[in-house]
């Protein structure tokens, strides 16, 4: 599934491809995704020029100047990206938006866990969708704010750092790699964390999702960039998938391990992230 740096990767791709660009036609080829299209979606946003585009946890929106925010989520396999004048439309190819000059812009989506919403502009972040996010790289999220968040709860810190009620946005990518460089184990009790450990966790959190935007993401299976490309992140995990291989910390003679935590795979290493109790 896309997580927050792959959608703020594919947000700045769509930047370039539709920000300032009038909508000509919508073509829908299904009724639904995860759900039903929203009443009306194509008929609304026919004639609408796209005037600013930006991410919002997971979601992609994009603001026209009709008052409308479309709001996409990619969901698990969802990808927005340019057909060419000669390509036919695939069998995946769900949502068709038509732009001046017969440019098509697709929503494809194998699997359609992938949803859209159209919402009044002025009242957005009063949505279901988009109120009360806290984001990791929100500038009010401090250590301090953090840490009374965790206090609250003895749920393992892997959990409680994926669950979208606190803190939205992180994955289980990125959790695993900041979680391996703040030396926490993921089984610890999020209480037991102190304020010096909060504020390093918040930090190499930040830092690892700020690395993987400039590297376009992580690409494991149907992830890709709007103009095709693949992310790199992956390239650089230092636990992620490396069950079995040597910890990179310096001086640490640890093998990466793999556990099963709610349903996800977990990576660490036993050796530098060790439980407090």
């Amino acid at each position: 599934m896309p997580e927050l740096p792959e959608v703020e990767t594919v947000c700045r791709g769509l930047m370039k491809m539709l920000q300032g660009y009038r909508i000509e036609q919508i073509e829908l080829h299904r009724l639904d995704l995860r759900y039903p299209f929203p009443p009306l979606m194509a008929e609304c946003l026919k004639g609408a020029t796209v005037i600013e585009i930006e991410r919002r946890a997971k979601y992609i929106l994009m603001h026209t100047d009709v008052g409308y925010t479309w709001l996409i989520h990619l969901g698990m396999s969802g990808r927005l990206y340019e057909l060419t004048d000669t390509t036919a439309i695939g069998k995946h190819d769900h949502v068709v938006i038509h732009l001046k000059g017969k440019r098509r812009v697709i929503y494809q989506d194998p699997r359609r866990f992938g949803f859209m919403d159209l919402l009044p502009r002025a009242s957005i972040l009063q949505c279901n969708h988009l109120k009360n996010l806290l984001e990791p790289l929100d500038q009010t999220l401090t250590a301090q704010a953090l840490h009374q968040l965790l206090v609250k709860t003895n749920r393992p810190i892997k959990t409680v750092l994926l669950d979208q009620r606190l803190v939205v946005g992180l994955g289980n990518i990125y959790v695993c790699e900041a979680l391996w460089r703040s030396q926490i184990h993921p089984l610890e009790p999020a209480a037991n964390l102190t304020l010096d450990q909060a504020d390093l966790l918040l930090k190499s959190a930040q830092e690892v999702l700020r690395q993987a935007i400039a590297a376009g993401g992580s690409t494991l299976k149907d992830y890709r960039q709007v103009n095709g490309e693949l992310g790199y992140f992956q390239h650089t995990f230092s636990v992620y998938n490396q069950e079995k291989g040597a910890c990179q910390r310096p001086l640490c003679d640890g093998t990466i391990e793999r556990i099963s935590q709610s349903g996800r795979s977990t990576f660490f290493c036993p050796s530098c992230q060790r439980r407090q109790s």
